[in-house]
């Protein structure tokens, strides 16, 4: 299937590896030129000359820290000289550290809110006029499974992406009529560093080993596996589509089924 993105402009953040990395693969494969950036300058550039050399597709790779506001301006200011205005943009950020309401120091969940929600509104800000102007533009957030079935170790992840996911659904509705989509998708289990220090987190609470954790995941889940980064850049590349034109305000869950509920 033509998406039709061929040739648009999409930044995808905290995207040198993990779920990043794969939706910027994905994008870079559908003849996007694609923006990535990584906290290490150095990670940033490899990876963007990994991806360009797979999809033959130019990638820039630029530095910036998801936890400043100035560091995210900057990146969309070297977007802009680089490539032009973002016309998709895929928020994501390292995820919290993990821990319990017991073990959880207060000075962090203004840290986790800087983070996790206030880096996705300082992009947003960033890229919608532009979008507006043009009457087009995507906006995909990477949030996780925890906003639909709140997961005990994750207190601060937990917050952070319900507090995201609330401003998602609001501005939807108020930028549906300039021809902008914003949605989000929930990961569940994946292959990547996040779920190597969650499990190690669980594995030092429950006096389990590492990789006795990741098999008890990939039990608990009904495909009896855990995800690839490539499903997940897959998904994102769709909702980034011409085809996803009448999808907006929705939270995308791509778990494998391992989420239960009714909604």
């Amino acid at each position: 299937m033509d998406l039709g993105i061929h040739g648009k402009i999409a930044l995808v953040t905290a995207s040198s590896r993990g779920l990043g990395r794969g939706c910027s693969e994905q994008l870079a494969a559908e003849g996007c030129r694609v923006a990535i950036c990584s906290r290490d300058r150095a990670a940033a550039k490899q990876a963007a000359e990994e991806i360009s050399k797979k999809s033959g597709t130019a990638v820039l790779g630029v530095a910036a820290d998801m936890r400043k506001a100035e560091d995210i301006r900057r990146l969309l200011e070297d977007v802009r000289e680089a490539l032009g205005e973002p016309e998709i943009l895929v928020t994501n950020a390292g995820g919290p550290p993990p821990g319990t309401y017991a073990s959880t120091a207060l000075e962090e969940y203004e840290k986790a809110l800087n983070l996790t929600l206030m880096s996705a509104v300082h992009l947003i800000h960033g890229v919608t006029p532009a979008m507006k102007t043009n009457g087009w533009g995507r906006i995909i957030a990477i949030t996780s499974i925890s906003v639909k079935q709140p997961i005990g170790t994750l207190l601060l992840s937990n917050m952070a992406r319900a507090g995201l996911t609330g401003f998602l659904k609001t501005i939807a509705t108020e930028l549906a009529p300039d021809g902008i989509t914003v949605n989000a998708l929930l990961p569940g289990t994946h292959k990547t560093s996040r779920i190597d220090q969650l499990a190690a987190f669980r594995a030092d609470q429950e006096k389990k080993t590492p990789e006795a954790i990741i098999d008890e995941m990939m039990s608990a889940n009904p495909s009896h596996t855990i995800g690839d980064p490539s499903d997940f850049g897959a998904a994102a590349a769709f909702l980034a589509s011409v085809q996803a034109r009448y999808l907006t305000g929705q939270n995308i869950l791509v778990d494998g089924g391992n989420y239960r509920g009714l909604l």
